[in-house]
């Protein structure tokens, strides 16, 4: 996950005094989307951080002057905090992804490209995770309907495993096939 903050804006309400919104970039599995947040939405998030895990220090609540350069600093710093908070830790905590609308979390590690072919990884970092999309309780194509003729269904049975058997020989007849291939090549290259 990728992390920016490119751009903010003045606001102003009626009902509230000014702020700034500060638009965030968020890359996750190359997808992108922002999310747009004020100061204070930060420092909510930042308290709430705190109780969880180790945080990096968050930019100053009370500016002096609401100069574009001094919100410029702001901005920076908040960019630095929230990719601090991704670099530092394994696991992000829910709240933090609420905060930046990341509903899917990948069961990779959080390093999400594969690395250079130089770097040395665990056995277990370089192990992928599979999980099932779709679970049938039976094959649709195979088993027969559950109710019917039960004269119907053995017929049914019958066919199939008549169908799995041919398939098997097939597999089996290919599969010798290319362990002879295999064979004469490796006899033609010595």
């Amino acid at each position: 996950m990728e992390v920016f903050i490119p751009s903010f804006r003045y606001e102003e309400s009626e009902l509230e005094r000014g702020y700034t919104v500060f638009k965030i970039e968020v890359l996750m599995n190359g997808r992108k989307h922002f999310v747009e947040k004020r100061y204070s939405e930060f420092h909510a998030l930042h308290k709430k951080l705190k109780k969880f895990i180790r945080t990096p220090e968050i930019p100053s609540k009370h500016v002096r002057n609401w100069v574009p350069k001094v919100l410029e600093q702001r901005r920076q710093g908040l960019e630095l905090y929230l990719q601090t908070v991704i670099l530092e830790n394994e696991e992000l905590p829910k709240i933090f992804l609420d905060f930046l609308n990341v509903r899917h979390v990948p069961t990779l590690p959080k390093a999400e490209s594969c690395g250079s072919f130089d770097e040395t990884e665990s056995e277990e970092s370089s192990k992928l995770s599979h999980q099932p999309v779709l679970l049938f309780l039976r094959d649709p194509y195979v088993l027969p309907k559950a109710n019917g003729n039960p004269t119907e269904n053995s017929n049914q049975k019958m066919k199939n495993t008549a169908f799995l058997f041919l398939l098997l020989t097939l597999w089996l007849f290919c599969l010798k096939d290319l362990n002879l291939e295999a064979q004469s090549f490796m006899t033609f290259r010595t």
